[in-house]
């Protein structure tokens, strides 16, 4: 951030989505891309992705996923095997320029369903070589109509997509399920962003699966933030590109299979749910460098380098926080606090000729602005505990506001009423995608984000059209 850089200009609570601009933008997590609908993610932010990604891989390993990689290229004729996919995907796909008739089109990925199961009609023949379990690391073309938002919404973004491929429906659903545990982990655990769990409506299935089940967010503005999905894919898409086995019986089987992803969305879910005026409030797990200690400087070059000294012992001290050691003669003490404010480094240690007089640092949290003396011998462990402390207040914080902000309607005019007051709807539905459409018109917007795995069973009527309800389930409007 250089001298001519302004800081946020406008509150969060006035101007969500000009404030959400600013704080990506001038934090330097991302920046604007001359192709349209497109950003470039900076090191600032592709270290937040880092994060994730080390975090979630860690994981899956352990459930034997393995990694690989497909081309981004998918001949337009796999689409056509898989009809309700193909169609799902229809407005989204990009297609690239063709060179000769006689050249089958191509298509940019929206998702690689199908071109990882052409390979898998290959090399699975056998019970033996089940379960396939592989993911990629890639990126993603959908060829959004709609405006777009850095991180939250853009023509490319990156993300993890998990197929995987068992003997039997069982297994198969377990793990489709597990993988969604595994992403509540990543938003709860390491961005402490509280989601809900819970199926997707038929209305709002991924194209070609059985069931899809996701994470759902919920963000100050009083929108929902879908955060993961995975899906359970059934048997078609192996019915549709082939892919059968010898069972242990001797007889050729079709597999059960799965499809699961999280993207760079979840890094915008971070600014969204902690951000403030001052810009990002980053928690503590998911940083890198998670502590700034700048040393206050003084006309007296001896007694700065006195302090400095003790700065760069206390930078030892923390080394495995990679703390940021800012000495810049450059920049005043007022610049530096707002700068490391801005970028959301959760913590900041502050001293100066008085604190080293009386041997002790301040301590100052970025998520509440809260200070304390914490003498020099005790910086340690109290930085240890406070990272915690900070980490654990944060997602509590988020979760309390979605709490709040939930509601448990059975009229449609109380319902009006939440969306109005931009609440988190919690109502019994029929599950009829006519009248969930309905609603969606009505008004304006509102969609069912997930029926949740406990608390779906009820006994009321449907909130919009009074037949008897299937179950209850979230609404509300969403990114």
């Amino acid at each position: 951030m250089d001298k001519n850089t302004k800081g946020i200009t406008v509150k969060k609570i006035e101007d969500m989505s000009e404030w959400y601009g600013q704080v990506v933008t001038k934090a330097a997590l991302a920046d604007y891309s001359p192709i349209r609908g497109c950003m470039i993610i900076r090191p600032r932010g592709y270290a937040l992705w880092t994060a994730i990604q080390t975090f979630f891989d860690k994981h899956i390993k352990a459930n034997g996923v393995e990694n690989a990689y497909f081309p981004m290229f998918i001949p337009e004729s796999f689409f056509k095997k898989e009809a309700e996919h193909a169609e799902g995907f229809s407005p989204e796909v990009a297609w690239v320029e063709q060179k000769s008739d006689v050249e089958e089109r191509l298509a940019l990925r929206p998702t690689s369903e199908t071109i990882m199961y052409d390979s898998y009609s290959r090399w699975i023949r056998s019970w033996r070589d089940l379960p396939l379990k592989i993911n990629q690391w890639c990126n993603i073309i959908r060829w959004e109509v709609k405006d777009t938002k850095i991180f939250l919404r853009s023509r490319e973004f990156l993300w993890q997509e998990g197929h995987c491929v068992y003997e039997s429906e069982k297994e198969c659903d377990k793990d489709t399920r597990h993988y969604l545990e595994l992403y509540r982990k990543v938003a709860e655990e390491l961005l402490a962003v509280p989601v809900l769990v819970g199926t997707k409506t038929k209305n709002d299935t991924f194209p070609g699966a059985v069931r899809s089940y996701a994470i759902e967010a919920f963000m100050p503005d009083g929108k929902a933030l879908q955060m993961g999905t995975s899906h359970m894919l059934g048997q078609g898409f192996a019915k549709s590109f082939d892919i059968k086995y010898l069972g242990r019986d001797g007889g050729w089987e079709r597999p059960w299979q799965n499809s699961w992803g999280i993207s760079t969305r979840m890094i915008g879910s971070v600014v969204l749910q902690h951000g403030d005026d001052k810009g990002l409030v980053l928690p503590p797990r998911m940083v890198d460098k998670k502590i700034a200690i700048v040393p206050i400087q003084v006309k007296d070059a001896d007694v700065n380098k006195k302090v400095l000294a003790q700065a760069e012992e206390i930078a030892a001290t923390l080394k495995k926080y990679n703390p940021i050691l800012d000495d810049r003669d450059e920049y005043s003490m007022g610049w530096k606090f707002n700068e490391h404010e801005l970028h959301g480094v959760p913590l900041r240690i502050e001293i100066g000729p008085k604190d080293l007089e009386k041997g002790h640092v301040v301590l100052a949290r970025r998520d509440t602005g809260e200070k304390a003396f914490v003498p020099f011998a005790e910086v340690h462990d109290e930085v240890r505990s406070l990272l915690d402390v900070i980490q654990d207040d944060m997602f509590n914080r988020a979760k309390q506001h979605m709490t709040t902000n939930t509601v448990h309607v059975k009229s449609w005019e109380d319902f009006i009423q939440a969306d109005k007051d931009k609440k988190l709807i919690f109502a019994a539905h029929c599950s009829e995608n006519d009248c969930e459409e309905a609603i969606k018109e009505e008004t304006e917007g509102v969609t069912a984000r997930c029926v949740p795995f406990k608390d779906a069973k009820t006994t009321d009527n449907c909130v919009k059209c009074g037949k008897a309800a299937a179950y209850n389930v979230y609404f509300a409007r969403a990114y």
